[in-house]
Formats: structure tokens, sequence, C-alpha cells
């Protein structure tokens, strides 16, 4: 075997973790704003819901992010959350539960 595909190969595995990580990094506040307003059907204007949604505004970014994380993975149910979640990656669930925590 030729000694220069382990280093081709090492090569290829950093440049996608790389690319993944340039992705994450390349997430923008309106891309953010835009995802957000999709929540305000159920969660309402800036996620201070009316009626039965819950209130997003001002709940912790741990424990939004924890809770969109569980609804991904399917170890929290509701209605239609675990399938909203599972469109998002995670650096991308991480700035919406940042997003909704900062609104006071």
């Amino acid at each position: 075997m030729d000694r220069r595909v382990p280093v081709v190969m090492c090569l290829a595995a950093w440049w996608v973790g790389a690319a993944a990580m340039a992705q994450a990094a390349a997430i923008s506040p309106s891309d953010v704003r835009l995802w957000a307003a999709s929540c305000a059907a159920c969660h309402g204007p800036h996620g201070k819901a009316e009626g039965a949604g819950m209130y997003l505004a001002g709940v912790s970014n741990d424990k939004l992010y924890k809770r969109l994380l569980e609804f991904k993975q399917g170890t929290r149910h509701a209605t239609i959350m675990h399938q909203h979640a599972k469109g998002y990656s995670d650096p991308e669930l991480q700035a919406l539960a940042e997003h909704f925590s900062k609104i006071k």
C-alpha cells in the first residue's frame, strides 16, 4: 500500500471537519431571525406565546437548547416539535435558543 494514502485520507478528513466548522460559524443573524419567525405560529411573535404554545422569550439558552436537542433526538415528545427540530443542525438549534433567550 502506498504510504501517501493515509496522509491523503487524513487531509480529506481534516478538510471535511473544517468545512463543517465553517458552515456552523456561517450562521448569520438574519438566518436566525428568519427561522425564529417560523416559530411564531405556535410560540407567538418574538416567542411570547398567548395560549397553548410554550413561552420562549427570556428562557435560558441552556434550557431551550436542551429541549430542542431532546425533540431532535426523540427523547422529548410533542405534537410537532420533534419534526421541526430534526430539520436543523445542532449549531442552528443553539443559535435559535440563544436568540430567544436574549428577548426580554
